[in-house]
């Protein structure tokens, strides 16, 4: 009866050792990305413990090749080794006991992408479209009455205005002209809020303080600043640079671009920075015969655009390969920026944290400062260095974003992967 009573117990837990496996091996698999990236050449492993089980397309095993070799010591876990045989897209399936489909997962075998570093300073000027609102307020008429046409049209802060009576609107100025000439006259107004357009109506007000006819809005239509290229492609001429967007002063939003530019800067003061004072590079730059690209985009990733054919012609770096984001991994790494002049230079970094991260973010990994060098010029990381690119094991991995505020030492970086796959996104 003793016997009996010890083997329920004993069948007991295995079956509850063998669920909590089940599901701890359920839920891996059903989180884990379901498009893999493999680079032609090479592979990747997958651990797969039973009752799961690995199966691929054998119409594709031109692509992908997997083979698998049960794990030293553990009979019920085998390692999946997936080899990229040759450039294409391939899938592959998890099935339970071999039979019932659990997931798919997408395999793309590329080739390694390869990039010139950055790591100079550059001068961004920015043209928005339209012209954003950063300001609605009231206005006292010539009637002493007041008014709000801006407000009553329900324009907010943050909008774009991008066309006033079917007229496209080029900057602060153009909107002033254009009110002036249509006085009192109810005008459709196209604003832009979040991607999304629509018509709203308005009719200008005569002020008091001037005799000008306004909408009461406050608004701008550019801006400009120093920022770090982070890399460029010679053969495309394509660029990428900050590593996040420029968003405006006041209303935070990310400026949509109409016009932009990046110039060759040279920089001209450091403000070290201090713990809860993050520390600036300051520098300058001249539109005149120096326009190094244009910019097309800029969102959450970045800023991105074209280089021109004469700078391109000045560059003699050499490509190296990128390195995805399952290759970053912690410890020591460099930057490559500029913090004298136009002098591009390396300094001594170290990786503290790596996030598993399947969506895009600007936060993937945790930078140190250990260059004693560059703590000495800049305290770490400062506003200006963003876009400094990472290279890590010979590769290219990634861009500095953003300096913690209270320990200026670190700061944010963003896999190279989340910018390359932005390139041509606008959000």
């Amino acid at each position: 009866m003793g016997k009996l009573k010890f083997s329920k117990k004993f069948i007991a837990l295995f079956s509850i050792i063998v669920l909590l496996s089940f599901i701890i091996q359920s839920n891996r698999i059903l989180f884990y990305p379901s498009n893999i990236k493999i680079v032609k050449g090479e592979n990747k492993s997958l651990d797969i413990t039973f009752p799961f089980s690995l199966s691929t397309d054998k119409e594709k095993d031109d692509v992908i090749e997997a083979s698998a070799n049960n794990t030293e010591n553990i009979s019920f876990k085998k390692t999946y080794s997936l080899n990229g045989i040759g450039t294409g897209k391939a899938e592959i399936q998890i099935k339970f006991l071999g039979l019932i489909p659990i997931k798919n997962y997408n395999v793309d075998v590329i080739d390694r992408p390869e990039l010139i570093p950055g790591g100079n300073a550059i001068g961004v000027r920015l043209n928005t479209k339209g012209v954003l609102v950063v300001a609605v307020t009231d206005l006292i008429g010539v009637d002493n009455e007041r008014y709000s046409p801006a407000r009553d049209a329900g324009i907010k802060v943050g909008d774009s205005i991008l066309e006033i009576d079917g007229i496209k609107v080029n900057d602060a100025e153009h909107v002033v002209k254009i009110l002036n000439e249509v006085k009192d006259k109810k005008v459709k107004i196209l604003v832009q809020r979040n991607k999304a357009e629509f018509i709203t109506e308005a009719t200008p007000v005569q002020c008091i303080q001037d005799n000008s006819y306004r909408l009461g809005v406050w608004v701008r239509d550019k801006t400009s600043g120093i920022g770090t290229l982070t890399y460029l492609d010679k053969e495309s001429g394509k660029f990428g640079a900050l590593g996040h967007g420029i968003v405006d002063s006041d209303t935070g939003k990310l400026l949509s671009v109409d016009k932009g530019k990046i110039m060759n800067a040279r920089i001209s003061k450091i403000e070290q920075g201090k713990k809860g004072s993050p520390g600036e590079i300051r520098g300058v730059f001249y539109e005149a015969n120096n326009i190094a690209g244009d910019i097309t985009l800029n969102n959450s990733f970045g800023i991105f655009g074209t280089l021109r054919k004469e700078y391109l012609e000045t560059i003699k770096n050499k490509p190296i390969p990128i390195g995805f984001k399952e290759e970053v991994k912690e410890g020591k790494a460099y930057i490559y920026t500029t913090v004298n002049d136009d002098k591009v230079e390396k300094f001594e970094v170290e990786i503290l944290k790596v996030q598993p991260q399947v969506k895009p973010d600007q936060k993937s990994m945790v930078i140190k400062v250990t260059d004693e060098k560059l703590l000495e010029l800049t305290g770490g990381i400062v506003q200006g260095m963003s876009g400094s690119p990472i290279i890590q094991d010979g590769k290219l991995i990634g861009a500095i974003t953003h300096v913690f505020v209270n320990d200026p030492t670190k700061g944010y970086g963003i896999f190279i992967e989340w910018m390359l796959e932005h390139e041509n996104n606008p959000r």
